[in-house]
């Protein structure tokens, strides 16, 4: 092996080398996962330490490390970088009307029961990029109109500051609305002229009902008070059973009685003890009076 070939193979200096090339040893790749299960609840698993090494050297680059130690030191100690990480090893997957099934219900069960109520609280956890608070959002000004008094209040959460960057601006390319728009949602979005065409944006309205905030799930909540529904989909898939059941356990405390709790189609609570009811697939209510 020639004396390139030879620098390439050192841990400290693979940047330097094709991107191609960078790897983590099985120490390092055990630094990350123990990481990111101790600060975020994240279990990476076996079989994943050549997709964490791609990521992992694409930030390191980003952030201008050649050295996975120095690199790794600076996460530890930098909460930005921290995140960053965290948004590297994770897939910030979502989208408009996801698991559609879940809003037919909230419309057709929830939004019906609270007409001429008192407006409801909402909370989008691990909302990412505001797809799912802002769907939320747009149903319920469809469905109630202009009744503002009746409109949910939606906290919407994540522990990605990137992420809750973008649900803040509202805006959104229209590919992101898959089929089109239907005629009923062009009431709630301005179309993008010139530099931005080919997006949307939502109207002030809507920006109006959801506000977000940076929470990581697996920490002592703060008090956020009660929830008719929370909405809590795709994310548990990323935590270990016992850190998913401590989270279904906050969550469910922060429900009032008789409010519903929505996880993806893909989770489930089967086994744990949480104190809900199943209603439907991935839908659960928790014992008390309506909400």
């Amino acid at each position: 092996m020639n004396d390139t070939g030879t620098e390439c193979a050192r841990p400290e200096s693979q940047l330097s080398c094709a991107s191609s090339l960078f790897s983590l040893t099985p120490r390092e790749y055990a630094a990350i996962a123990d990481f990111a299960r101790e600060e975020f609840g994240l279990e990476l698993g076996s079989g994943k330490q050549q997709l964490a090494a791609a990521r992992v050297g694409k930030l390191m680059r980003k952030l201008g490390f050649t050295s996975f130690r120095d690199f790794f030191r600076h996460v530890q100690s930098n909460l930005a970088s921290a995140l960053q990480l965290i948004d590297a090893l994770t897939t910030n997957h979502t989208s408009f009307f996801r698991e559609e099934a879940h809003f037919d219900f909230l419309v057709d069960h929830i939004f019906s029961e609270r007409r001429g109520r008192e407006p409801m609280r909402i909370w989008s956890a691990a909302c990412s990029s505001g797809e799912e608070p802002y769907t939320i959002a747009l149903m319920a000004r469809e469905y109630m109109g202009r009744q503002d008094r009746a409109l949910p209040r939606i906290l919407a959460t994540d522990i990605s500051t990137r992420v809750l960057d973008v649900a803040r601006s509202g805006m959104y390319k229209a590919e992101r609305f898959h089929d089109g728009l239907a005629p009923w949602m062009k009431r709630h979005l301005l179309r993008g002229e010139n530099q931005w065409e080919g997006w949307y944006r939502m109207r002030p309205e809507i920006m109006a009902m959801v506000e977000f905030q940076r929470l990581n799930l697996i920490e002592p909540l703060p008090d956020l008070g009660r929830f008719a529904v929370i909405f809590c989909r795709n994310v548990m898939i990323y935590f270990s059973r016992t850190t998913q059941e401590a989270v279904v356990n906050q969550l469910a405390a922060c429900l009032d009685p008789g409010g519903y709790l929505f996880v993806g189609h893909s989770e489930s609570l089967a086994g744990m003890q949480h104190g809900l009811q199943q209603i439907q697939p991935a839908i659960y209510r928790k014992r008390g009076g309506k909400i």
